[in-house]
C-alpha cells in the first residue's frame, strides 16, 4: 500500500464521521426551527400596538366525518365538522381574546371550509370576514394544487399590516406545515412579524390551554 493510500485509508473514518456529525447537527436544527414557544409578557403586550399577523388553526373538529372529496364549500354535510367540544373550546378562547382586546384589521381572513367559518363566528361574532379561496385545506390536494395556497398563505403572513391593528387569518394546521413544516393543534393561534420580502417571522403559539395563564399575566398588568 502506497502513502497516498495509506492516508486515504486513515483519513476515511474520519471524514465518515464528520458527514454523520454534520448531518446530524443539521437534521437537529431543522427539527427545533419551528418548535412551539409560549408568548412573552412582552410581546403580547406589543399585541396592543399592532403590527402582528395572527393565525388561528380552526377549533377541534369531529374526525368520525371526514372530508368528502371533491369537497362541496357549500355544503357543511360534505365536510368535516367541528365537534361539540370544539365548539366549547373555542368559546373560551373567545372569551380570553375579548379579555386581551387586541386591535384586530378589518375583514379578518377566513379559509372557505365550513369548519374555519364556523370558528370565526365563535371567536369574533361581531367582525366582519372575507372568504379566501387560497387558504382552504391543502391536506387532500396534490402538489400542484397546493402550490398556490401555499404561496399565499406565504404572502398573507409576510404583507405589513398597516396601522395600530393585527391581521387574523383562520384557516388550517396542514397549511402551515406544507409552508414551514409546524403542524398547528387544532385551535391553537399562531403569531408571526410580517417582513414584507424578507417573509416573516415565526413569534409564538398559544394553543387552548394556555390561555388561562397568559390571562394571569394579563391581570397583573393592569
Amino acid at each position: 500500500m502506497g502513502p497516498l493510500e495509506a492516508l486515504r485509508t486513515r483519513l476515511l473514518p474520519l471524514l465518515l464521521t464528520m458527514t454523520f456529525l454534520l448531518g446530524s447537527a443539521c437534521h437537529a436544527l431543522a427539527a427545533d426551527e419551528h418548535n412551539p414557544t409560549e408568548p412573552t409578557p412582552e410581546l403580547l403586550s406589543a399585541l396592543h400596538h399592532g403590527g402582528f399577523v395572527l393565525y388561528l388553526r380552526h377549533g377541534p373538529t369531529d374526525t368520525h366525518i371526514p372530508d368528502q372529496v371533491p369537497v362541496n364549500f357549500d355544503d357543511c354535510a360534505t365536510q368535516r365538522p367541528l365537534s361539540d367540544e370544539g365548539r366549547q373550546v373555542m368559546e373560551g378562547v373567545a372569551k380570553h381574546l375579548a379579555r386581551h382586546d387586541w386591535p384586530l384589521e378589518a375583514p379578518i381572513r377566513v379559509s372557505p371550509f365550513c369548519r374555519a367559518r364556523e370558528t370565526a363566528r365563535i371567536v369574533l361574532p361581531t367582525q366582519e370576514y372575507v372568504i379566501d379561496d387560497l387558504l382552504r385545506y391543502t391536506a387532500a390536494m396534490t402538489n400542484d394544487e397546493k402550490r398556490p395556497v401555499i404561496e399565499n398563505t406565504g404572502k398573507v403572513l409576510a404583507l405589513p399590516v398597516e396601522g395600530d391593528v393585527n391581521r387574523l387569518i383562520v384557516a388550517h394546521g396542514p397549511n402551515l406545515a406544507d409552508l414551514m413544516n409546524y403542524f398547528p393543534p387544532e385551535g391553537t393561534l399562531v403569531i408571526f412579524s410580517p417582513l414584507g420580502e424578507e417573509g416573516y417571522l415565526y413569534r409564538a403559539s398559544i394553543p387552548p390551554d394556555l390561555w388561562p395563564s397568559l390571562d394571569l399575566h394579563h391581570a397583573f398588568e393592569q
